[in-house]
């Protein structure tokens, strides 16, 4: 194999052009057998072997410095740059984070996973190139669904001013995960259609240069475009026309399914996945469940809209609910400042926006959620999934700082379902309610928990805990999907130490019970909070703090604050001292 001998691009330049489509083959069959077996981004990928290639041909990395937007496209940038085992070794799979990373290697400058951050990121190293005397390129790479997200128009707007050195390279397959959404995309189409001819062009209106490649899974047709724009001494953009799934039928044939996926035959793309349970409604997931729930309430109640940035999956809209659902389904883009200030704009029109989000994105439109939604009060609904230390595990993308960060919002009702009786309750409730902006966090541990009997909570009172096992002398107060590691810390106390302590489910995440926890106090010497989450400024300081002035002894139990990198969820856990030997024994030591 060619592949065998390219451990550098100094060896990938020793290739004659002629062989680069072999070597591209070589690299597809690598990337689909590593992510039949292993998982990872297929479609991304497989579009940008050609692109990345030819980068590699013609510019001088790492003197010539690439930033690839998201970097969820960039395994064929890592093979050539000396980490191509990390693809073709079985035992070194998971060497590789699926991301770029500078502690990998010297091509990669920075740690990368969400979109639309690449121009910004890449200005900068301009900048600091032109103030220090340097005479390197600065690459950036950003598809086209990464244009959706504000801070890419910012970057663009910024480097076109800035008349110096800078490469853009707009890789256009025509797709975000799922479908294109905006005003953008028919200029996009218009500049593919005239062959980059077009007197309208929004690039050559923000200061850039401007070339088009046609044929952008073809190496030759790339190195040409790119040796031309080497060195070059002014902003351009290289806009290239690419095809998601490029070499591999069913990635092409169904481009969203494709995106990510894992457990298939690298031939077929028929799944190998196990088979796995459902629960008694036929569905596998809150993502499925909750899709459901809302096309239902938009069939009742046509003041229902589902939004989403740029991942419609996440709250279980599939292409085809996304069909019957029609006006009342919007996807925003990959722009969740757009998705959280547009929810407060419908709900004070009066509308019934219902925001799903994956909890890692959301932090980008922080402000959004303070100063657009919650300073207004209006009642949007959030919907936070993969919102846990078993969700998303690659650096770039940890969903647990959700309860520090929203937690603590003025006006927001966060809300922690232990179930899918409690969470459809709590859903229902955030949805006919008028007066607070409400968000749930939605349940991932164990998948669909059912408790089999309907959740009556009135949640307009706010902030009721409930008590599920009263007992005495300690109390385990389980948030959210920690509540079943509390019912099993309280099982143990009583079969072990005969320690009949108290449960309690408290639902609210934002507030706390005052009531309750000062009758905790009359025949309870111990609290113990369990959350699945960050533990600096989450749930468990604000007992701790409500109980700072009582002889009340509390210990909370949460994620230390770090960026822990794909780790294995059950030993983050140990390494917190979140198990139930160890918290058994600290009620223990602490009752004396």
């Amino acid at each position: 194999m060619l592949l065998d001998h390219i451990d550098s691009p100094a060896d990938l330049k020793k290739l004659p052009i002629s062989r680069l489509p072999e070597l591209a083959a070589e690299i597809r069959a690598v990337i689909l057998t590593k992510l039949g077996a292993h998982g990872g981004h297929v479609g991304p990928n497989l579009g940008t072997v050609e692109l990345e290639i030819a980068m590699h041909y013609v510019f001088d990395s790492p003197r010539d410095r690439f930033v690839f937007d998201v970097s969820h496209q960039s395994y064929t940038h890592k093979i050539l740059t000396g980490r191509r085992e990390a693809f073709t070794d079985p035992a070194k799979w998971d060497e590789d984070s699926g991301y770029t990373n500078p502690n990998e290697s010297e091509h990669d400058w920075f740690n990368m996973g969400h979109t639309s951050t690449s121009m910004s990121l890449a200005s900068g190293l301009a900048k600091a190139r032109d103030l220090t005397g340097g005479t390197y390129n600065v690459v950036a790479v950003i598809g086209d669904g990464s244009l959706s997200g504000g801070e890419a128009f910012e970057g663009f707007d910024v480097v076109g001013e800035m008349g110096t050195n800078f490469i853009a390279i707009v890789n256009d397959n025509e797709m975000s995960i799922a479908e294109n959404h905006g005003g953008l995309y028919g200029h996009l189409r218009e500049l593919r259609e005239s062959g980059g001819l077009s007197r309208n062009n929004i690039f050559r209106a923000l200061g850039f240069d401007y070339r088009y490649v046609e044929r952008g899974n073809d190496a030759v047709a790339l190195i040409e475009a790119l040796g031309a724009v080497k060195d070059i001494d002014h902003p351009v953009v290289v806009h290239v026309h690419t095809q998601k799934g490029r070499g591999f039928a069913p990635a092409v044939a169904d481009k969203e399914s494709w995106h990510w996926n894992g457990h298939f035959d690298p031939k077929t793309g028929a799944s190998t996945r196990p088979a796995t349970d459902t629960d008694s409604d036929g569905c596998d997931s809150y993502e499925d469940l909750t899709g459901a729930w809302l096309l239902d309430r938009m069939r009742e109640d046509p003041r229902v809209v589902a939004i989403t940035s740029g991942t419609p999956t996440v709250m279980g809209f599939t292409p085809e609910l996304r069909r019957k659902a029609g006006k009342q389904f919007v996807d925003v883009g990959i722009a969740e400042e757009q998705a959280v200030a547009m929810a407060s704009g419908i709900a004070r029109g009066g509308g019934i926006p219902i925001y799903g989000f994956c909890s890692t994105f959301v932090q980008r439109a922080y402000d959004q959620l303070i100063q657009d939604l919650c300073v207004n009060g209006n009642p949007a609904v959030l919907l936070s999934f993969d919102a846990s230390v078993y969700g998303m595990n690659d650096v770039t993308h940890l969903g647990f700082y959700d309860i520090a960060m929203m937690g603590n919002i003025p006006n927001l009702v966060y809300l922690a379902p232990t179930c899918k009786e409690e969470y459809f309750a709590m859903l229902g409730w955030a949805v006919t309610q008028r007066e607070h902006p409400v968000a749930i966090r939605v349940p991932v541990y164990g998948g669909v928990v059912s408790r089999g009997k309907p959740d009556t909570t009135d949640y307009g009172q706010l902030d009721r805990y409930e008590i599920t096992r009263r007992g005495h002398d300690a109390a385990v107060i389980g948030l959210g999907d920690f509540y079943g590691l509390g019912e099993r810390v309280v099982g143990v106390l009583d079969a072990e130490l005969g320690v009949k302590a108290t449960l309690i489910n408290p639902k609210f995440i934002t507030g706390l019970d005052r009531d309750l926890l000062d009758g905790l106090q009359a025949d309870h010497r111990v609290t113990v909070t369990l959350e699945d989450g960050q533990l600096e400024g989450g749930f468990g300081g604000k007992i701790a703090a409500y109980y700072g002035p009582t002889a009340m002894r509390v210990k909370t139990y949460g994620i230390a604050k770090s960026f822990p990198d794909r780790y294995d969820p059950d030993r983050l856990l140990a390494d917190n001292g979140i198990t139930v030997p160890a918290i058994v024994a600290d009620i223990r030591r602490m009752l004396g």
